[in-house]
């Protein structure tokens, strides 16, 4: 089993907006609903959900980064609204339950390292080579 990305992906995303002008602006409100799916954060099993998520954006002619959305003469692309709202709402590390164990010992093993001795280990890391010059110098006391 090989796992490229433990991302969640939106498969398919309904819009239900209604579109005003008010004066130089336009405005969205509505809801953006999506599906989505990705795997459990703890056993790692496919889940599937959807979320909601209500808009209420501006467009303008002139906008204002990262608070409205441009608005060009004859059209209004909505796609970057939506695809913001999207991934803003998709949920991080998704949990199939409250109860979820886990990984399936049986079907995934898992083996945790002991800690190392600590009478092995040696006082002082060793150093980077390429600032062993540092090593020689020598300071005067000034206060001597």
């Amino acid at each position: 089993m090989q796992l490229s990305s433990a991302g969640v992906v939106a498969n398919e995303v309904r819009l239900e907006l209604k579109l005003e002008v008010a004066g130089e602006e336009l405005v969205v409100t509505g809801s953006v609903a999506a599906e989505w799916t990705g795997p459990c954060r703890r056993c790692l099993e496919p889940q599937a959900g959807e979320t909601l998520i209500d808009i209420r954006e501006i467009f303008e002619k002139r906008p204002v980064e990262g608070e409205t959305y441009r608005l060009d003469e004859n059209e209004v692309d909505l796609e970057l609204m939506v695809r913001e709202a999207v991934l803003l709402h998709l949920p991080v590390a998704p949990l199939c339950g409250e109860d979820c164990l886990g990984p399936d010992p049986d079907r995934f093993p898992a083996t945790v390292a002991a800690d190392p001795d600590p009478t092995e280990l040696s006082s002082a890391p060793a150093g980077d080579p390429r600032w062993g010059a540092l090593d020689a110098l020598k300071f005067e006391d000034p206060s001597s």
